[in-house]
C-alpha cells in the first residue's frame, strides 16, 4: 500500500509539475507610443526565455482607455496586463480591481525605482502597478530657427513668451507652424495639456466645496489663450493632434515649439527617428500668472487585473518589462537615448545613458519635483496636476475636452461650450454626491 501511495504521489507530483511547465498565452492591452513598440519588438526573448506567449492588442490612447476601463470595470478578464496610469491605478487598487505586486523577489530591486513613483502607484503600502516610463512635461523647441530669428528661450518662458516666439516662427507657406499643442479631445490627451495651463493661468478644476470651476475667469482666460494661439500659429487639423501626432509633425521639422510630454525627447534626439535631432532644445514648461502646475506628472505602467486566470505567467512578464535588465537591453538593442526614462535610479546612474541623453538630468528634474498635492494656485479638495484624483475624472476630463475641442474647431463658441460642460460636471458631481 505504501508503495501504490508513492506511485500515486509521484504521479501527483508529475501531473503537476506538467501543467506548471505548460504554455500559457498572455493578453497585454498598451498604448501605441514608441517605447511601447520596442518593448513589443523584445517580448520574443522573454517567449523564449519562458516558453509562454504573448498576445498584443495595440491601441490608440482613447481607445485604449477606454477598453481597458470596460473591461476591468465589468471584470471580464480580457486582459491578463493593462497599461494604466498614475491616476488609475490607485483607484482601481483600493476597489481591489488590481493585484498586488509585491512579490517580484527581492532580485527586482524595488528600492531602484524612485520613490515617488512607487508612492503614486500604491495603496497602503501595496505596489498595483509597475513603471515602464515616467515623464513629466517641458518646452520643446529648434534652436536653429530661434537662433536665425534673432530669439533667445529662456530657461523659464511664459506663455506670452511662447505665443511671441510662436508668432514670429509660423510661416504656414513653408508648413513651418510656430507651435503644435494637443488638440484631439480626452482626458489624457488635450486635458493633459490644458489642465497644466488652467494651472498657471490661476484656475482649478473644483473650488474647496467641489463646485466646477470651468466659468471662472482663469478657465475663460486660459481657454481663450489656448485657442487663439493655436488658431493663429499651428497646424491645420489641430483637433486632431495628440502627443503621436504633435511628435510626427515635430520630428518631421513642422514645429518650432512643443509643449508636452519628457518622454519625447529620448525619440526626437535620436537621429535615426528625428530630422531635428541635431537643434532640439528645451525649456521649463511654460507659466503665466502661477507657476504651479506647469509640469504634470505621469507614469505609463504595467498593471495585473485581479480577474486574470494566468497571474503568475503575467506577474513573471511585468517583472521582466520593467526591470533593470530590460532597460539596458533596450539600451543595447535599439540604443541608450530610447531607454524607457524616468523609473529607475540605476539608468540615471549608468554612464552610457548619460552619454547618450544629455536631457537625462533636466528631464529627471523635471518628474521628482512635480508635486500632484499643491499644484494650484488657490486651494483644492483633490490630488493631481493635470488630471483630478477621483473615479469620475475619466468621464469628466473627456466630456470637458470635447467642449473644448469644440472651440477649436470653430464649432461652438467659448462661452456657450464652458457654459455647457459647467453645467454638466456639476450634474454629475451631484449625482456622484459631492455637492448637493
Amino acid at each position: 500500500m505504501r508503495f501504490l501511495a508513492k506511485i500515486g504521489l509521484s504521479l501527483t507530483a508529475l501531473l503537476l509539475a506538467g501543467v506548471a511547465a505548460r504554455a500559457e498565452t498572455i493578453t497585454v492591452a498598451t498604448v501605441n507610443n514608441d517605447d511601447m513598440i520596442i518593448m513589443q519588438k523584445l517580448s520574443s526573448e522573454w517567449e523564449k526565455a519562458t516558453g509562454n506567449k504573448v498576445n498584443w492588442v495595440v491601441l490608440e490612447e482613447n481607445v485604449l482607455r477606454q477598453r481597458v476601463t470596460t473591461d476591468i470595470a465589468t471584470k471580464a478578464g480580457q486582459f491578463d496586463i493593462v497599461t494604466i496610469g498614475a491616476y488609475e491605478t490607485p483607484i482601481w487598487g483600493k476597489a481591489g480591481w488590481l493585484a498586488s505586486l509585491n512579490d517580484l523577489g527581492d532580485d527586482y530591486d524595488y528600492k531602484d525605482v524612485f520613490e515617488p513613483l512607487r508612492n503614486g502607484l500604491s495603496v497602503d503600502g501595496k505596489l498595483y502597478a509597475l513603471p515602464f516610463y515616467a515623464e513629466s512635461s517641458f518646452t520643446l523647441y529648434r534652436k536653429d530657427l530661434f537662433e536665425k530669428a534673432g530669439l533667445t528661450m529662456p530657461e523659464q518662458p511664459t506663455w506670452d513668451q511662447i505665443a511671441q516666439f510662436a508668432d514670429k516662427l509660423t510661416d504656414k507657406s513653408k508648413e513651418q507652424y510656430g507651435i503644435c499643442l494637443r488638440g484631439k479631445p480626452g482626458w489624457g490627451e488635450n486635458m493633459g495639456l490644458i489642465t497644466t495651463i488652467v494651472n498657471t493661468f490661476g484656475g482649478r478644476w473644483f473650488d474647496m466645496e467641489w463646485k466646477p470651476q470651468l466659468t471662472s475667469d482663469p478657465w475663460k482666460k486660459a481657454i481663450g489663450f489656448y485657442v487663439d494661439l493655436l488658431k493663429r500659429d499651428g497646424p491645420p487639423g489641430a483637433t486632431s493632434n495628440g502627443f503621436n501626432e504633435n511628435q510626427a509633425l515635430f520630428a518631421s521639422g513642422k514645429c518650432a515649439i512643443w509643449v508636452d510630454a519628457t518622454s519625447a525627447a529620448g525619440r526626437l534626439y535620436n537621429k535615426a527617428t528625428s530630422k531635428v535631432g541635431d537643434v532640439l532644445a528645451f525649456a521649463q514648461p511654460p507659466v503665466n500668472v502661477s507657476p504651479k502646475g506647469n509640469g504634470w506628472f505621469w507614469a505609463w505602467s504595467l498593471a495585473v487585473p485581479s480577474s486574470t486566470k494566468n497571474l503568475d505567467t503575467a506577474k513573471s512578464f511585468v517583472k521582466w518589462a520593467t526591470s533593470k535588465e530590460y532597460v539596458k537591453r533596450v539600451g543595447e538593442t535599439a540604443g541608450w537615448v530610447a531607454a524607457p526614462p524616468g523609473t529607475r535610479q540605476s539608468t540615471y546612474d549608468n554612464p552610457e545613458y548619460k552619454k547618450a541623453a544629455p536631457f537625462a538630468g533636466m528631464v529627471l528634474k523635471a518628474i521628482l519635483t512635480a508635486d500632484p498635492t499643491n499644484a494650484t494656485k488657490e486651494p483644492v479638495p483633490y490630488k493631481g496636476i493635470q488630471f483630478v484624483a477621483i473615479p469620475e475624472f475619466q468621464a469628466i476630463g473627456t466630456s470637458v475636452g470635447q467642449a473644448i475641442a469644440s472651440i477649436l474647431a470653430g464649432q461652438q463658441t467659448e462661452d456657450a461650450a464652458l457654459g455647457a460642460a459647467q453645467d454638466e460636471v456639476t450634474q454629475t458631481m451631484q449625482q456622484a454626491g459631492y455637492i448637493q
